[in-house]
């Protein structure tokens, strides 16, 4: 079944046969199915960093299984880290990567990934959203802002609903998630309420439906004649306002001292402020790169992002990505980095079985405990 909760696999689907059972119930499901028929579980539901904390077993540095209560490996002595800290999610159409970075104490970045089948073939739904670090418990708006974006979506994608308005409705969810966080006992009447910065995207095998407050990004990487690299967002930031007004190159903006002050946000101090929604028709092959801050500080140029991606990220977009993000934490890692590569046009979906790793790759272990002073 391609629509929504309340529709049934018709005799196409029935014909093709089954391809898998329904791990709630055991009833038999087709690939292309979104709900078990039986039991009505939901069979390819969104994925989200940070969700599903997992007490470490293996230390991913030295491999020993000796850990322990407090969180120290007993062989090399490293700390293990938070869930948080570095989640790899792999969809087979979608893959991502969020790291910590360097400098951080903790993981403010978050990212949720989901497939769907469409009447009209597969769809790929991604939201990316960075916590603003001036703010109370950044870590917890970008979470509750991607997962109640991402479930906003991939229901408009199942159900075959206008995606523009599709896409404003979850960034309205979105600051409504938000604001939720805010006034919590043991908040610091100092800093400013919960908030994060956002940018969606819906990808059919026709056009991709961007959505974006703030300076997480979107870019375009294009593979082949006539498909060249671009940038598909524009910030809201100090940066990316002088920009646009055509006061300063982009490199030049960079260098204010207030460059990466956001004017744009999900959260409740906003005033309600519009999201920019954007459609962008591929001209040919070629991948969608979601990306925060964290990853384009050091490659801001899309020509040059598609050079470290292509053409790798085409049939391994979670190797690409994790390329990604090693080439920012080599850079500096300054600042937490996001990276999803979604290969368009997408391909039938595939089941996935162990999507989700949370096992750090790269942290430094003379920098765990350093606290974090930059901004989202």
């Amino acid at each position: 079944m391609t629509g929504d909760a309340g529709e049934t696999g018709d005799a196409g689907d029935a014909a093709a046969g089954p391809s898998a059972v329904c791990p709630a119930c055991g009833w038999p499901v087709g690939a292309q199915d979104n709900f078990c028929e039986a039991c009505r579980t939901e069979l390819a539901p969104a994925v989200v960093s940070g969700t599903s904390p997992q007490a470490a077993t293996t230390c991913p540095f030295c491999q020993s299984d000796q850990i322990t209560p407090d969180g120290y490996c007993g062989s090399c002595g490293r700390k293990m880290p938070a869930s948080r800290d570095h989640t790899e999610i792999d969809l087979g159409l979608v893959a991502g990567v969020t790291d910590r970075g360097l400098r951080h104490h903790r993981n403010e970045d978050a990212m949720a990934l989901a497939t769907a089948e469409a009447a009209s073939g597969p769809v790929v739904v991604t939201v990316v959203c960075d916590g603003v670090s001036t703010t109370r418990r950044p870590d917890e708006a970008s979470l509750a802002a991607a997962q109640a974006a991402v479930q906003v979506l991939l229901d408009a994608a199942r159900t075959g609903q206008d995606l523009a308005e599709s896409s404003r409705k979850a960034v309205t969810a979105a600051r409504e998630a938000v604001i939720g966080l805010d006034d919590a006992p043991g908040d610091s009447p100092l800093l400013d309420p919960p908030s994060a910065t956002f940018v969606s995207a819906v990808m059919t095998s026709e056009a991709v439906t961007m959505c974006w407050l703030g300076d997480s990004r979107g870019y375009w990487l294009g593979n082949g004649p006539g498909s060249a690299a671009e940038r598909l967002t524009i910030d809201d930031s100090v940066a990316g306002e002088m920009v646009a007004a055509g006061l300063l190159s982009e490199a030049e903006a960079l260098e204010l001292p207030q460059a990466h002050v956001v004017t744009g946000w999900v959260g409740p101090d906003l005033g309600g402020a519009a999201p920019h929604v954007t459609r962008f028709e591929p001209p040919g092959p070629g991948v969608l790169l979601l990306c925060s801050d964290g990853l384009w500080n050091y490659e801001p140029e899309a020509a040059k992002l598609a050079e470290r991606a292509l053409p790798e990220a085409l049939t391994d977009p979670l190797a690409a990505a994790g390329a990604l993000v090693e080439f920012a934490l080599e850079s500096g890692g300054v600042d937490n980095v996001t990276v999803v590569l979604a290969p368009f046009p997408p391909a039938t979906t595939q089941p996935v079985s162990d999507h989700t790793v949370t096992a750090p790759a790269f942290i430094r272990p003379d920098l765990e405990e350093k606290q974090d002073d930059e901004s989202a």
